[in-house]
């Protein structure tokens, strides 16, 4: 019977994510997928900033932003008449990534596929998961390859990254709960004229929505529209060019032109989510924990960081080396997110489908000049821009998010993300800072408030130390990295100390120059290197 530490089944993008981010901290993993080859139409189309910043470490953000195209406003048809509404033009300085970055699912697991060969984990295609087995230190999981032979597994941890159909969940006997929104939808990439390319499109018509998302590749389009509902089409039944040229028509007036599909299908949506994340050790991640409309896109990137919150916890449980209770903040820190893009997707979803005359009246006569006039102020478009984008998800509530004594007034608290910003006019950025995987802490203030005797402790504990040196009031001058202390809420003359978790949020922060409140949380949480032990 072979073995491995964590087995992931499921290699799409959440598989991929979770993958690679156990290989970052050296666990051993096996990624298996039942499918004989990865996605090849687009699927999930927008990846959002938070999903970058957090993709960052693993090196592969680059790479998708090259890819990518970063649509700064949408277009609004009515009636004959195109409104233009600025998105993400805020120039928001505690982001690289001040924008919804269009790229295709396809070239999104292509691009993390390639990262994770790079770091020589190979992705066992053709692979089924067909029984499991779950004891008290592990699970015992049965594999059928593609050629018949079948193969037992054991592994400490199975992460279920297989969809909204997941085996590992079924097998696992974790509830679904939730339903099948009726409506019919036509998704398909292709090439359509007359559209411009710099900016998403929606056309609004009292039957629906019609969507056109800059891609670029496989197509120059994607293209997302709702049937009429009284249209009997069944979900599964083929999808022609007529068909949807004829669809098109009846929102766009016979304006766009469509031509060269790559792919086209009819679909139905779903809502709903995993009665609890985790079953012994046993987890889900992804669409096998929750699925829901697109609306707002954020259905591959809530997985993708379901990936990068729990990838950090195992490798820590493999190693023995913190408190048990951290895998169970997995759930805790996760579910209350999937719970709350449930909820704004769906009141999306209902306010663009719904059929009620006073809806339907609002979606084509009252949103269409309304919206332009209440994006306009910079203040309303950044904190919709932070509720989609994902930068404003916090942890404050978690076992982990952690106040020393005398932390700052002011600056980002434990639980929340730590932001960007420039440490120079031309150096480097507190996220490459801290982009190492791991746990960073950020001592702030003068040179005098941190002397190595006090902080020589701190080489116990498997994290890296930086000092971001705020200068004394009394003296002349002012430091390199004044703007980020202030950022941080510190003030001239003050000390402070940030610990970043791994995926970037703060666990624990306090003031002065004390160590005993920090020293307590690295000893439960953080942990010694082996050899230090």
């Amino acid at each position: 019977m072979n073995s491995v530490q964590v087995l992931v089944v499921g290699a799409g993008p959440t598989g991929l994510a979770l993958a690679s981010q156990l290989m970052a901290f050296g666990a051993q993993v096996r990624l298996i997928d039942r499918a004989w080859d990865r996605a090849h139409e687009s699927r999930a189309l927008a990846i959002q900033p938070r999903t970058l910043e957090v993709l960052r470490n693993l090196g592969v953000t680059d790479k998708l932003v090259a890819a990518g195209n970063p649509a700064m406003r949408m277009s609004l048809h009515t009636h004959g008449r195109e409104r233009s509404v600025p998105l993400f033009d805020l120039g928001m300085q505690d982001t690289a990534y001040p924008y919804l970055l269009f790229l295709s699912q396809a070239e999104t697991e292509r691009l993390l596929g390639q990262h994770l060969n790079d770091v020589g984990v190979h992705i066992e295609r053709g692979v089924e998961l067909v029984g499991l087995e779950r004891g008290v230190d592990g699970a015992v999981a049965s594999l059928r390859h593609g050629d018949g032979r079948e193969e037992h597994v054991t592994a400490r941890y199975v992460v279920g990254c297989d969809g909204a159909h997941s085996t590992v969940r079924h097998l696992a006997g974790i509830g679904f709960e939730g339903g099948t929104y009726p409506q019919t939808f036509v998704l398909a990439d292709l090439e359509a004229d007359s559209l411009d390319g710099g900016a998403a499109h929606a056309f609004l018509a009292e039957r629906g929505m019609l969507f056109f998302f800059p891609l670029g590749h496989p197509a120059s389009w994607r293209m997302l529209l709702m049937r009429p509902p009284a249209d009997p089409t069944p979900s599964d039944a083929p999808v022609t060019l007529n068909e949807m040229q004829t669809l098109a028509d009846s929102y766009t007036g016979g304006r766009i032109r469509l031509h060269d599909p790559v792919w086209m299908t009819n679909f139905r949506l779903h809502h709903r989510a995993a009665a609890r994340y985790r079953a012994g050790p046993v987890f889900l991640a992804g669409d096998a924990a929750h699925i829901h409309s697109p609306a707002g896109g954020q259905g591959m990137n809530t997985g993708v960081q379901d990936a990068v919150n729990l990838g950090w916890k195992i490798a820590h449980a493999l190693r023995g080396d913190s408190d048990p209770a951290l895998l169970d903040t997995y759930e805790l820190e996760r579910a209350p997110v999937g719970r709350m893009v449930l909820r704004f997707t769906d009141r999306a979803f209902t306010i663009a489908t719904s059929t009620n005359p006073l809806v339907r009246l609002a979606r084509t006569r009252v949103a269409p000049a309304l919206i332009p006039v209440v994006m306009a102020p910079r203040f309303v478009r950044s904190i919709a821009f932070r509720t989609i984008s994902e930068l404003s998800i916090t942890y404050r509530h978690s076992p982990l998010s952690t106040q020393g004594h005398g932390a700052p007034r002011r600056g980002p608290r434990p639980g929340d993300r730590l932001p960007d910003t420039p440490l120079s006019s031309d150096g480097p950025t507190l996220h490459q800072l801290t982009a190492a995987s791991g746990w960073h802490l950020v001592l702030c203030g003068p040179p005098h408030a941190w002397p190595s005797s006090a902080t020589a402790q701190l080489d116990r504990y498997a994290l890296t130390v930086h000092g971001l040196g705020a200068p004394d009031p009394t003296a002349a001058g002012q430091s390199a990295a004044a703007p980020a202390i202030r950022r941080l809420g510190v003030t001239n003359g003050s000390a402070a100390l940030y610990l970043v978790r791994p995926d970037g949020h703060i666990g624990y922060r306090s003031g002065g120059d004390d160590l005993s409140g920090l020293l307590a949380y690295l000893d439960r949480w953080v942990g010694r290197p082996p050899e230090a032990s």
